[in-house]
């Protein structure tokens, strides 16, 4: 049958009437379809025209074409990126310990971490596996994704459907400890800064732990400046008109390391002293986040095991096709440094209280 587009496996699973993971099985010769199923997705494979655009792919990780589409922003080269150079140096790790290849590419976002431009890798079904990192998979992009049998794992990435393997950080946790860490110490007017209501999944989830630690505190609702991470002068704005608003506060919680140190400028430009008049936490514990001074206090993300979590998810992937999605949730840990300082309750001994479950 003559077709205008380049046949691909979604055309032979609509016209066989099975889902797409069956044609892949079938295509790729592995077991567990039915030998007349089987029978029937060649034929109609063979009568649309269908040509794979690269030989069958591996079961398993070995010699296997990895794909790894990166995120790429204007205030970094992607690889230079404090966040995410350690999650590819996870992947890398993985990668080389399983000997699979790693082709990579990059794809332009904007500063909210959602697409601008369709990288070649994604489109062109030549790796027999995809990590998508730092990046929202919108609907242009899940469309793309569907047509074909690609298995893709996000990493600290999302998209609108649960229908991805996925390693995340355990943001909204992460922000209700961080919160509460600051409540413990006896703050009772606790800022947050870098977030607003199109901003990244993972920056709204740190701000929804935050906002349940003051409800569990029984604190007042919250001081919010609401900015763009990626825009450091935004931040230090936002900042300075929170705390010229709202004197009383003792206390914040970065969305990141970077929004952390933004914010500490514009602190002390105010002429807050760190931590004497203002407590700081960040998130993420980039390099920078010890050398800064003070050195700050923040939650770490183990983003080299985000990336070993990712490469061994699109193996699982490889070797057990039809199993459901996993999301992997890394926990974030505290690290207390000197960016915190603890305010006396009325007895004159630091407000200690027990952390609730999120």
């Amino acid at each position: 049958m003559p077709s205008r587009h380049r046949v691909t496996m979604a055309d032979v699973a609509e016209k066989s009437g099975v889902s797409l993971s069956t044609v892949s099985l079938v295509l790729r010769d592995k077991p567990g379809v039915g030998d007349d199923t089987r029978e029937r997705v060649l034929r109609v494979a063979r009568d649309l025209g269908y040509i794979p655009s690269r030989p069958a792919g591996p079961t398993s990780l070995a010699r296997a074409n990895i794909g790894l589409i990166l995120k790429s922003e204007p205030a970094y080269a992607p690889r230079a990126n404090p966040f995410y150079a350690h999650v590819l140096a996870g992947i890398e790790d993985a990668c080389r310990t399983r000997q699979a290849n790693l082709l990579y590419a990059t794809m332009p976002v904007d500063r909210d971490s959602y697409p601008l431009e369709m990288p070649r890798l994604l489109i062109e079904d030549s790796v027999d596996g995809l990590l998508l990192v730092g990046a929202f998979l919108d609907e242009t992009l899940t469309q793309v994704v569907e047509r074909s049998s690609t298995p893709i794992v996000l990493v600290d990435a999302y998209a609108s459907s649960e229908h991805y393997d996925a390693v995340v950080s355990d943001n909204r946790g992460g922000g209700y400890r961080a919160a509460w860490y600051l409540i413990r110490q006896g703050h009772r007017h606790v800022g947050v800064v870098g977030c607003h209501p199109q901003a990244y999944p993972s920056i709204r989830q740190r701000q929804q732990g935050y906002f349940q630690a003051l409800a569990d505190g029984g604190l007042p609702t919250g001081y919010v400046a609401e900015c763009h991470i990626a825009d450091a002068e935004e931040v230090r704005r936002a900042t300075a008109h929170l705390l010229s608003g709202n004197p009383q506060i003792t206390a914040i919680l970065a969305a990141n390391d970077e929004t952390a140190i933004a914010a500490l400028d514009a602190a002390r430009e105010l002429g807050r002293r760190i931590p004497g008049d203002l407590s700081m936490v960040g998130f993420d514990n980039i390099d920078l986040a010890a050398r800064i001074a003070p050195p700050l206090t923040t939650m770490h993300v183990d983003k080299v095991g985000m990336g070993r979590m990712a490469v061994q998810l699109l193996a699982n992937r490889l070797e057990y096709p039809e199993s459901s999605p996993v999301t992997a949730a890394i926990r974030p840990c505290l690290i207390e440094r000197d960016s915190v300082q603890p305010m006396l309750d009325r007895a004159g001994a630091p407000a200690h209280e027990e952390e609730p479950t999120p």
